[in-house]
């Protein structure tokens, strides 16, 4: 079964960057969907961006302008790049895949800190 890792966060300024990684074990064209979700303390996880196997992107209101999703076919892995981060994108960021059947893979999670 194809497994997820997700990698790249951590304790960050208000205003900088960050590079989130999500590499799969196998191919990414195996999914309908990958993105990305975050789940900050005590709020329920939450759509971050996600790009269909096509090419077609969506991004959350909060994200749109800020983030950009982008992959790598040839090496299987899907990449979150955060521009201006403020302090409440503070949260676990999760990589996601979704099968063709609408089975679901998520990653172990990844913590990105905004505080000055």
């Amino acid at each position: 079964q194809v497994q997820l890792v997700d990698s790249g966060g951590g304790l960050v300024q208000p205003g900088e960057s960050l590079r989130l990684s999500c590499a799969a074990s196998g191919s990414i064209f195996s999914f309908s969907f990958m993105g990305w979700y975050r789940q900050a303390p005590g709020k329920q996880r939450e759509l971050v961006a996600r790009e269909h196997y096509g090419g077609a992107i969506t991004y959350a209101d909060f994200s749109k302008g800020r983030f950009t999703i982008s992959r790598d076919i040839a090496k299987n892995t899907v990449y979150l790049q955060m521009n201006s981060l403020k302090p409440e994108d503070t949260a676990v960021y999760f990589c996601n895949a979704q099968d063709f059947s609408g089975g679901a893979l998520w990653g172990q999670g990844t913590q990105v800190t905004v505080s000055s």
